[in-house]
């Protein structure tokens, strides 16, 4: 009989405040945070401290690594590592939109000011213009040579005053040191600005797009103008510029200074670190410029009139200065004391204002969506830091820190920091009924409810290496780098007592099974063994009681201990050292019982099962050996992991064991088959701690990447064949969507499709990527198409059978699918179509050969006639025919059918267009009946009164009557 063995699966995520990779934004309140949290995206609540919501897709694994806000208040666009990209909604907090096209990680990105179009830049340097509405990639913009740090869309300014906008620009930046500005009504780059002498990592517009902010690894901003009336024409000169309406293009033709952005200046910063954020707040009366460490500098943005005012304050000091020379007697030198330049510069209009400080570097910053700063009367930023903090910072508004009253400095106003580690998480206990989780790391002790996966205790502590919770569940000991051991009682949140237990760092303790002491393995080359003791102490007037630790003895070996563990039984003790052997020695005595070598490199691990038959120790060396404790025979070694072994521990009273790695994954495994049961992915830096459930119901693993994890024991059932099948068939889909990546299916424009679209430079390609989802839909599409071709086709034989007077013809067989799903074969066909995402839809037609493709297109033409949804069909038609096209003018068979297609497609598209205009009209005449039953005129009664009265002076007096 094959065993079957029980799932564990992700049930929670928690400890992480904002991940590092990814920027920090407000919601469109300016109430709440939204921070990346690894692969998912968290919602908090700075003034309260609460997570208020968390945005999770089951199917997503990969980090993420930009947030950007739309401007309709509810959709937010998250890009990951992998290249994908989801609109989430805050209301719902579900996914609204997956986009893929990108290759790597995504980088920059941004909405437009209709919220209708999403650009997007990533690591492979292609940037990507999105539908949002329409749920489909519009194009693909190829031109830098490196990642794009930040894109932006500027408005196209339009000809007549109070006329909508037109196709617009994308400004966008690269490590490869260009700013680039491409025209979207032309699809290609139409200005590139060299003025970078290291790379560009942010930029910004203001929100007239008359300004541009650009910042690298220079000691200085650069600031660039827009020309509004080279964007209205752009590339249009003369006769075609005038048609569109720029009076000056002319002009401008024949002086040659025809650019859209021109240099303007440059703003000295005072940190000596490369840019990372640069931002325009909203009421554009401030600047704001975070650099790669401490610090973020906030700049004001002057008005024309108070620059003015500063010029004739500069005239007034300099008229002064040459009066003085002059009384003096030093004519030459008020001479030649030069005249006040009346230009204005970059730096008379951006002029420094506050820095803010931290003790942690800066990750990104955003500044609070408010327009009215002056009524709030201070600026408002939040911070996010690379030790897993986010800070709220508020700067008192120029006219309002006037008032003595208030601080002329920024200060902290909430921090986000209880509910994760500042550093990385070192060691994790379970307390006996699996309620509490002790996580320990560097100065902190965190004491978790495991229900809630909420923070209910923080202390701190030195550099912890190792911890348990004591019988009782009411204290907790620590080990630490410098060698002491503390112990702290939970009730009252403090550190009851500090032993300097040994020299070295104490790597390794373990509670005794007689739960009557523990013992500590440290680097001082010393096992020493403990016993609980109460001890009495005088608090003020009263004498109390407390715990306390009593050392009994000390085993003294040859070489660092690194791991020390008891056999449930209390028979041995197994020390595991530096020279890479493992000791085990009885514990009455502490004789020396056996010494078990094999390992190439230190066991940094080791567990004994419930049973007291099995030892099993994991290793630097990347290998998991099993050793019987009756002989200290190795039974078997396996090479587990791609990197270092952390963490091993039995399930209890079973065989079964955990091991967790710097490979980022946890294992589960049979020890008595030696087989590899599951891998559990999700951490996104090395695994350093593991902790195993009473009677292994919950697993609780902490990584590198601050965050713990929990995975719960599920009722489905694993069978190891099929595991392994999974992981050949994940294997297999891993590499074929990377081949379709190297070899690019992209239409080159010829109707070659699958030839590589970077061999021939085109700045402008497809927006979509092959993926496994692609794929799928693709052969779904394949199946339907058959299995109605088939359908119809045996129908046809039958009628023509019956028709020619063929007897004993038996009626075809209905397909068992058509049957179970209530279909007709075209509504079969039709639900195959719908079912395909928009985005996906492309790429999804790209799979099927010709030979498909004719069939499909037969199959159109009776959605036409059936009056089906008509975008859909337009959107396939058109793309099977821009991708085929070579093919189907060479075949003259398709001509009747084309034709059919066309007719038909034009009678709908025409019956379309008259329901749209019957509704239009219709609309428009509920508006203005509305208009007219609801619309009351206010008076002013004082104004009405003296109307009247001068009506009454003069001499004329008519009558009105209102009937």
């Amino acid at each position: 009989m094959v065993k079957a063995y029980q799932r564990y699966t992700p049930r929670t995520t928690f400890g992480v405040i904002t991940s590092g990779n990814s920027n920090t934004i407000y919601d469109s309140s300016g109430k709440y945070v939204v921070s990346p949290a690894l692969e998912d995206v968290t919602i908090w609540d700075p003034k309260k401290g609460d997570l208020v919501g968390r945005w999770h897709d089951s199917d997503n694994k990969a980090e993420v690594t930009c947030i950007a806000r739309s401007v309709d208040q509810d959709s937010y666009a998250v890009g990951y590592a992998n290249g994908s990209i989801r609109i989430w909604s805050m209301k719902s907090s579900e996914v609204l939109v997956t986009f893929n096209g990108h290759r790597s990680a995504v980088t920059a990105l941004a909405f437009d000011k209709s919220g209708g179009r999403l650009v997007s830049g990533a690591k492979d340097t292609d940037l990507i213009v999105w539908d949002v509405e329409g749920e489909v990639g519009l194009y693909r913009l190829r031109g830098h040579k490196d990642q794009v740090t930040s894109v932006r869309f500027i408005s196209r300014p339009s000809a007549v005053d109070g006329g909508k906008s037109t196709d617009g620009y994308i400004l966008s930046s690269s490590k490869d040191t260009l700013i680039k500005l491409w025209d979207l009504s032309t699809q290609h780059c139409m200005e590139t600005l060299v003025a970078h002498r290291n790379e560009v990592w942010d930029c910004d517009v203001n929100a007239e797009e008359t300004m541009l902010v650009s910042g690298g690894g220079d000691a200085d901003i650069k600031v660039w103008k827009i020309d509004a009336a080279a964007l209205r024409t752009g590339l249009a000169t003369g006769e075609e510029a005038r048609n569109i309406g720029d009076e000056g293009a002319m002009d401008d033709e024949s002086s040659g200074s025809g650019k859209a952005i021109s240099y303007y200046g440059s703003i000295p910063r005072q940190s000596k670190e490369r840019v990372l954020t640069l931002k325009f707040h909203s009421s554009q009366q401030f600047l704001g410029c975070q650099a790669s460490d401490k610090s973020i500098e906030l700049f004001r943005i002057r008005t024309v009139e108070e620059i003015k005012k500063k010029m004739s304050r500069r005239k007034k000091r300099q008229r002064e200065k040459q009066q003085a020379l002059l009384k003096k007697g030093d004519k030459e030198g008020a001479e030649a004391e030069e005249p006040v330049d009346e230009t204005i510069q970059a730096t008379d209009e951006i002029t420094p204002w506050h820095v803010v400080r931290s003790g942690a570097k800066f990750r990104s910053f955003d500044f609070a969506p408010s327009k009215d700063v002056e009524k709030i009367g201070h600026v408002q930023l939040v911070v996010s830091l690379n030790n897993n903090t986010a800070e709220v910072w508020t700067a008192p508004h120029p006219a309002s820190a006037k008032n003595e009253e208030v601080t002329a400095e920024p200060n902290k106003a909430y921090t986000l920091e209880l509910a994760g580690h500042r550093s990385d998480i070192r060691a994790v206990a379970l307390s006996s009924d699996d309620e509490l989780l002790c996580s320990a790391s560097n100065n902190s002790l965190k004491i978790w409810n495991v229900k809630t996966a909420s923070c209910i205790r923080t202390m701190e502590c030195g550099y912890a290496l190792c911890c348990a919770f004591l019988p009782g569940n009411r204290h907790v000991i620590v080990g630490t780098k410098a060698g002491h051991l503390e112990l702290f009682d939970l009730g009252s949140s403090s550190m009851i007592e500090s032993i300097e237990a040994h020299e070295g760092a104490i790597w390794s303790l373990q509670i005794r099974p007689d739960r009557r002491g523990l013992v500590t393995g440290s680097a001082d080359k010393d096992v020493k063994f403990w016993d609980f003791d109460m001890v009495e102490e005088q608090v003020g007037q009263t004498v109390k009681k407390r715990l306390s630790l009593v050392h009994m003895r000390t085993l003294k070996m040859s070489d660092d201990v690194l791991c020390v563990r008891y056999s449930p039984d209390q028979k041995l003790v197994a020390v595991s050292l530096l020279d890479a052997t493992v000791k085990v020695f009885y514990h009455d005595t502490l004789k020396f019982f056996l010494s078990l070598y094999g390992h190439k490199l230190p066991v940094l691990s080791m567990d004994i099962s419930s049973d007291s038959n099995l030892l099993v120790t994991c290793s630097a060396d990347k290998n998991v050996k099993l050793w019987g404790l009756d002989f200290g025979d190795c039974h078997k070694s396996l090479f587990a992991h791609q990197e270092s072994i952390m963490a091993v521990q039995f399930v209890w009273n079973t065989h079964y064991f955990f091991t967790a790695s710097k490979d980022r994954t946890v294992k589960y495994w049979d020890g008595d088959k030696f087989e590899n049961i599951l891998k559990l992915e999700g951490h996104h830096g090395e695994v350093w701690a593991l902790a195993v459930g009473t009677y292994g119901n919950i697993v609780v693993s902490a990584s590198h990447d601050r965050s713990l994890r929990i995975w719960q024991k599920t009722e489905e059932q694993v069978f190891l064949e099929e595991e392994r099948e999974q992981e050949l068939d994940d294997l297999y889909e891993a590499t074929l969507t990377a081949s379709f990546e190297k070899t690019g299916m992209v239409d080159n424009g010829e109707g070659n499709v699958g030839v590589p679209s970077t061999s021939n430079g085109d700045e402008l390609a497809a927006a979509g990527k092959q993926t496994m989802d692609t794929l799928k839909a693709g052969e779904r599409i394949m199946e339907a198409l058959e299995l109605a071709d088939q359908e119809i086709n045996a129908w046809k034989e039958y009628n023509a059978g019956v028709a020619r007077g063929q007897r004993g013809l038996s009626k075809p067989q209905r397909s068992p699918l058509l049957i179970s799903m209530r279909q007709t074969p075209e509504q079969h066909v039709w639900y195959a179509l719908e079912r395909i995402r928009p985005a996906e839809l492309d790429e999804a037609l790209l799979v099927l050969p010709f030979s498909t493709v004719t069939s499909l297109l037969n199959w159109l033409d009776v959605f036409v006639q059936r009056e089906y949804n008509i975008n859909l069909i337009c959107r396939v038609l058109f793309f099977l025919i821009k991708s085929h096209h070579n093919q189907i003018v060479a075949n003259r068979i398709m001509r009747p059918m084309l034709d059919s297609v066309r007719r038909n497609l034009r009678a709908g598209l025409q019956k379309q267009k008259d329901i749209l205009g019957f509704n239009v009209a219709g609309l428009s005449y509920i508006r203005r009946e509305y208009e007219a039953n609801n619309t009351s005129d206010f008076f002013d009664e004082e104004a009405v009164r003296k109307d009247e009265e001068k009506k009454q002076e003069s001499e004329k007096k008519r009558k009105f009557i209102k009937i």
